[in-house]
């Protein structure tokens, strides 16, 4: 039987479970999917630990995962943009950590064959937060941007973003991920105590936009150091939006399966790379929150579903 993720009360990663669940059977105008590979992601420990009941309150049993890439399995009524066996990326708010997930056929975006499944799967979650908040503040050729947690998820994907349209690229992060965010073209500055005397060090001709994915003040640094609340976006401080009046786009605000497509061909043509930090079985996924929650990660935390080796082989099962 296949497997998925859930839990069954509020609490922290040792709540998870791997359980058994029956096959689920698509619908008309949808896909069943055979899950390769799901995103782990910070907001989704919220959501199990009741941070956000009121606004998401869980249905338990819950299941858990946003971002996935995978194979069409089956097909319903009148679908007709894919075939089975196609690749493809997606996202399921709560249900992406499964063997099997059923989603709307047109929501899913096309996996280019050139990507690996590791680099795919976040696209749907972090590459398109990553857009919607570079986005937001507009940079352009000669601007000056600065992102926290660079060397993040979503930040090490927007530092690469920004930096495709023309702009230079300080991204605040611990030492440590100093020559990576260098590898990436990027700026370091190191976070803590005294940013904002380094930041200005680093931008003596001032600072144009400032990408917030971290809080914890940053929003407080940008408008100290004159950045335009405009050209502020935070996905981690809303109270620095009603605060300073300064935006908060994110995944929601812009999502759209051709969003994704963009995102994976820039990442098949070698214009953007998807840093993974680790990748853990299924069966690891209390390890792999613990991880994320720290909040230290370099790059993205996935979880594998189909161990590399089993890969082409059921590729090809599927496509028989």
């Amino acid at each position: 039987m296949p497997r998925a993720v859930k839990f069954s009360h509020y609490g922290g990663p040792e709540v998870l479970e791997v359980v058994e669940v029956p096959r689920p059977k698509p619908g008309p105008g949808e896909v069943l999917v055979r899950v390769v590979v799901a995103g782990v992601n910070p907001g989704e420990a919220g959501i199990r630990q009741g941070v956000f009941a009121d606004m998401w309150p869980a249905v338990f049993p819950e299941g858990q995962g946003n971002d996935f890439a995978g194979w069409v399995a089956e097909l319903g009524d009148g679908v007709r943009e894919f075939t089975v066996g196609d690749e493809v990326i997606g996202y399921l708010p709560r249900r992406a950590q499964a063997d099997c997930v059923v989603s709307p056929a047109d929501v899913l975006a096309p996996k280019p064959a050139g990507i690996g499944w590791e680099a795919a799967a976040p696209l749907s979650a972090v590459g398109v937060t990553a857009w919607a908040a570079v986005d937001a503040v507009e940079p352009k050729a000669g601007d000056t941007v600065v992102v926290s947690g660079a060397a993040g998820g979503v930040g090490s994907l927007a530092v690469q973003l920004a930096r495709l349209r023309g702009a230079s690229v300080i991204g605040t992060a611990g030492p440590h991920n100093a020559d990576f965010l260098r590898s990436l073209g990027v700026v370091p500055v190191e976070h803590g105590p005294g940013l904002a005397d380094r930041l200005k060090a680093a931008a003596p001709d001032g600072i144009d936009a400032f990408v917030d994915t971290f809080g914890q003040g940053n929003v407080d640094i940008a408008i100290e150091l004159g950045v335009p609340p405009q050209r502020v976006n935070t996905l981690a401080d809303g109270r620095a939006v009603a605060r300073y009046g300064v935006r908060s786009r994110a995944q929601e605000d812009v999502f759209t399966p051709q969003l994704v497509a963009e995102l994976a061909e820039l990442v098949a043509e070698g214009r953007l790379t998807v840093p993974i930090s680790t990748v853990y079985p299924l069966e690891q996924v209390q390890e792999a929150y613990r991880q994320v929650q720290q909040r230290h990660t370099r790059g993205k935390i996935v979880l594998s579903l189909v161990p590399p080796d089993e890969r082409p082989a059921l590729a090809a099962a599927l496509r028989a």
